[in-house]
C-alpha cells in the first residue's frame, strides 16, 4: 500500500527527489488535486502551475500536468516563478494553482504548495488530506486513469506580476537608495530585476546590487534560508564594504524577505510587521492587522497606537490566512518573515513587504537603523529549539514553575509575567522538539528568563 504521509504534510508536499518524491507521485497528485477541487464544488477546468529553479522542477510539473489532464483539467504553466508570482497568477486568473518548490530546503528536495482559485490555501484540513488519500489510491491502482489529451498552455506573467506590485507601492518618488539583494541563487534572481529593476518596467530611484542572482537549485554559495544567520554573512559584509542603504535577502522561492540595515544588522521581522502595519493603517484607517503570538509585544502596541485593531493568531500561514479572511484584515505578519496582504488575495509576498520598507526608508532622510529603532522596543531571544522525550510533560513542568503568572494556550503555552516579560513554549508538529521564544524590556532580563525556562526544559 502506498503511503504518502512522509511527504504530504500539514501545509504542502515536500520530500527528497527521487527517493521520496518522483514524477509518478507528482502525476498521481495532479489527478488527485483536480478531483479534490471538483468534489468540494470548485471549478477545476483549468489550473495554473509554476516551478522554482530546482533541476527536478520541469519534470515534476510535466508529470503533474499529465495527471491533471487525465482528469480533464487544462493546465496553464507560467514556468519559472516565485511562489508569490504563482499566487498572483491564481488570484488574477481566478484559477487553482500548484507551485513546485521546496522553499529554503536543500537541493535534493522538491515539493508542491497548492491553492484554490484566488490563492486560497490548501492545507491538511482544507483538502490536502483528501489529495493524499486519493493519490495513494491512484498509486496502488494498476488501472488508474490513462493520460488524456495534452492540454498545456504556456504563459509569461512576470511583467503583469511586476506591474501589479508596483501599483500597490509607489517607489517612483523616493530618494535614491542603494540596495544589495541576496537572492541565494533562488527565485529572487528572477523577480527582483522585473519588479525593482528596469527589466520590464521603467527604472526606479534604486541602485540594485545583485548577489547570487544566477538561478541554481544546487545553491553553490549558501542555502537559500535567511533564517539561519550563517546565510546572511555575505550580504552583511557587502553592505558594510559598499556603503549600501539596505540589504534584502530572499529565501529559495522568494516568498519571504529579510531586511538588513546599513550597518549590516538584521531588522527583526516583528519590526517589519509593525512598520508595514503603520503604512497600511495610514492607507486604510481603522483596519484589522493579524500578528502571530510570538511576534514582539511591540506589534499590537504599534497597531493600536496607529488606530488599528490587532488580532492575535496561532503560528502558521493557514491560521494567519484564515484569520485574515474572517476579519478582512488588511495585513498580517509573522516572526518567520512571512507577510500577508489583503491587496494580494490575502497571500504572502516577500517582494511587497520589501517594497514597503523601501518606500518607508526612501520617504524620509534617516538611515534604516534609526527608522527601524521606532519599531524595536524590546529584546527577543529568537526561536530556541530543544529536543525532548515528552513535550507535554515538559510544558506542564514549566507551567508549574511560574506560579502567579498569566497563562494562555492558544498555541502551546504563553506565560506573561508581572514585569511585562513573556515567553511562549510550543511543540513542533513534525519533530520531538520544543520551541521557545522569550521577550523582555531589557537584555539581561530576557537572558535570565530564557535560561530559567531552558533549565527546566533541558533538565
Amino acid at each position: 500500500m502506498s503511503d504518502l504521509s512522509t511527504i504530504i504534510k500539514a501545509y504542502d508536499v515536500r520530500g527528497t527527489v527521487p527517493d521520496q518524491f518522483d514524477e509518478r507521485i507528482a502525476r498521481a497528485i495532479g489527478t488527485a488535486f483536480v478531483e479534490m477541487l471538483r468534489e468540494s464544488g470548485d471549478n477545476a477546468d483549468r489550473i495554473v502551475v509554476a516551478h522554482d529553479m530546482r533541476e527536478s522542477g520541469p519534470g515534476l510539473v510535466a508529470a503533474f500536468a499529465r495527471g491533471a489532464n487525465a482528469s480533464g483539467a487544462a493546465v496553464v504553466t507560467i514556468g519559472l516563478a516565485s511562489t508569490d508570482e504563482l499566487y498572483y497568477a491564481s488570484g488574477s486568473l481566478g484559477l487553482p494553482g500548484a507551485m513546485f518548490t521546496a522553499s529554503h530546503n536543500p537541493a535534493q528536495y522538491n515539493g508542491i504548495k497548492m491553492c484554490r482559485a484566488g490563492a486560497k490555501p490548501v492545507g491538511q484540513d482544507s483538502g490536502l488530506a483528501v489529495v493524499r488519500r486519493r493519490a495513494e489510491q491512484l498509486l496502488d491502482d494498476l488501472n488508474a486513469e490513462a493520460d488524456g489529451p495534452s492540454q498545456v498552455e504556456a504563459r509569461d506573467l512576470l511583467a503583469d506580476y511586476a506591474a501589479h506590485l508596483r501599483s500597490l507601492v509607489d517607489l517612483s518618488g523616493i530618494r535614491p537608495l542603494k540596495a544589495i539583494v541576496d537572492a541565494g541563487n533562488g527565485m529572487g534572481g528572477h523577480t527582483v530585476p522585473a519588479v525593482l529593476g528596469d527589466q520590464v518596467l521603467p527604472a526606479l530611484p534604486l541602485e540594485i546590487v545583485p548577489l547570487y542572482f544566477e538561478l541554481d537549485g544546487s545553491f553553490p554559495n549558501h542555502e537559500a534560508n535567511p533564517l539561519d544567520p550563517a546565510n546572511l554573512v555575505d550580504l552583511q559584509r557587502a553592505i558594510r564594504e559598499q556603503g549600501a542603504d539596505i540589504g534584502i535577502a530572499f529565501d529559495g522561492d522568494a516568498d519571504r524577505c529579510f531586511i538588513i540595515d546599513e550597518n549590516g544588522d538584521p531588522v527583526s521581522p516583528s519590526a517589519i510587521t509593525a512598520l508595514v502595519a503603520k503604512r497600511e493603517l495610514a492607507k486604510f484607517p481603522g483596519s484589522t492587522i493579524i500578528y502571530n503570538l510570538i511576534t514582539s509585544a511591540a506589534v499590537p502596541e504599534i497597531i493600536s497606537e496607529n488606530g488599528g485593531k490587532p488580532v492575535r493568531s496561532r503560528v502558521g500561514h493557514s491560521f494567519i490566512k484564515a484569520e485574515m479572511a474572517r476579519t478582512n484584515a488588511v495585513f498580517g505578519g509573522e516572526h518567520s518573515a512571512h507577510y500577508y496582504f489583503r491587496d494580494f488575495w490575502f497571500a504572502d509576498t516577500g517582494m511587497l513587504a520589501a517594497m514597503h520598507v523601501l518606500a518607508a526608508l526612501g520617504g524620509q532622510d534617516r538611515p534604516l537603523s534609526e527608522l527601524a529603532a521606532e519599531f524595536e522596543r524590546y529584546t527577543a531571544s529568537g526561536e530556541i529549539n530543544s529536543t525532548v522525550a515528552d513535550a507535554s510533560a515538559k510544558i506542564a513542568e514549566v507551567r508549574a514553575a511560574f506560579v502567579g503568572a498569566e497563562f494562555d494556550e492558544l498555541d502551546g503555552l504563553t506565560v506573561a509575567l508581572p514585569d511585562g516579560a513573556w515567553f511562549n513554549l510550543r511543540a513542533s508538529n513534525t519533530e520531538p522538539l520544543l520551541r521557545l521564544n522569550v521577550e523582555a524590556a531589557k537584555p539581561d532580563r530576557m537572558v535570565s528568563l530564557r535560561d530559567e525556562v531552558l533549565a527546566i526544559v533541558r533538565g
